[in-house]
């Protein structure tokens, strides 16, 4: 008991109350009901056989069948009408491949629903690190969702071939003594099928809800921030530069002067002075001619 307690103690269970955990309980309870409806299931069908000669009659013939529908073993024996002894006739069909898929994913999903809501409330943060589990429970999920998709697609299809052939009028069709016409063969109890209609019911609600946990298991893998994150360098708008030394370039306003002047650089050490003259930054000798008169 303080095993239990101490798990107890240390179990996050609010994650039950999130729709992460809360999903998971819905996967476990309805896996639970989609295997049982259809695993558990057996039914009858009765029919009468009333031959010319009242004695050989038989009027309560019973068919039984169960899971897993190899209705090619169930068999049953109907009165000839000729004296003779019963003749034994089989059904038709083998429908156990998508019973027993159906039911395998049901089992499979109720233990892994099992095993992931012990995780979220004992493990939760070893679940989220790294968001490792979050992606392999993501993977996993998304097998799920698949499986649930073919295996409620084919046993459904399968239930309607075994309601076809175990339809009474159509196993009547098997028994010779109901071809001639002075016998009659009628239907006295169809089997009830409702429990597996609400089998392949169970199905689908599966798959609904492994394809909707996708989204919240979705959103603790982080791949949502991964791809939401490359767009937004291109939404995001840049500054403007302070100045033009932030462009990677430097350039001087030429009209920046220090007494508001126009003072153009021209790589010379000339310029215009005060006094009325311009000076070219050379020295000019004034010319002399020394060739004397």
């Amino acid at each position: 008991m303080d095993v239990v307690n101490q798990l107890v103690a240390q179990g996050q269970f609010t994650v039950l109350k999130q729709p992460l955990g809360f999903i998971k309980i819905l996967q476990w309870i309805f896996a639970i009901f989609a295997f049982s409806t259809c695993g558990s299931y057996s039914g009858m069908l009765k029919m009468s056989v009333e031959c010319k000669n009242r004695s050989e009659s038989d009027l309560g013939i019973e068919v039984e069948f169960e899971y897993p529908f190899r209705l090619h073993q169930v068999y049953f024996d109907a009165p000839t009408c000729k004296g003779g002894k019963p003749e034994r006739v089989f059904l038709v069909g083998d429908y156990s491949s998508s019973a027993e898929f159906f039911v395998t994913i049901g089992v499979f999903t109720f233990l892994y629903s099992m095993a992931a809501l012990s995780v979220y409330c004992f493990l939760l943060e070893k679940y989220r690190e790294n968001a490792k589990g979050c992606k392999i429970d993501f993977v996993v999920s998304a097998v799920f969702a698949f499986m649930w998709l073919v295996s409620s697609c084919a046993w459904a299809k399968g239930l309607s071939d075994v309601k076809t052939a175990t339809d009474p009028e159509k196993v009547i069709t098997f028994i010779e003594a109901c071809d001639e016409q002075e016998n009659r063969c009628r239907e006295v109890y169809d089997p009830k099928v409702s429990g597996l209609n609400t089998s392949v019911a169970f199905g689908f609600i599966n798959l609904i809800l492994w394809i909707g946990n996708l989204w919240f298991v979705f959103k603790e893998t982080g791949w949502m921030a991964a791809f939401s994150g490359t767009y937004v360098p291109s939404q995001e708008k840049q500054p403007a530069p302070e100045s033009f030394d932030q462009g990677g370039y430097a350039q001087q306003d030429p009209y920046a002067g220090s007494q508001g002047g126009y003072q153009p650089e021209y790589g010379q050490q000339g310029g215009y002075t005060e006094e009325g003259g311009y000076s070219q930054g050379y020295e000019q000798q004034p010319t002399s001619y020394s060739n004397q008169m």
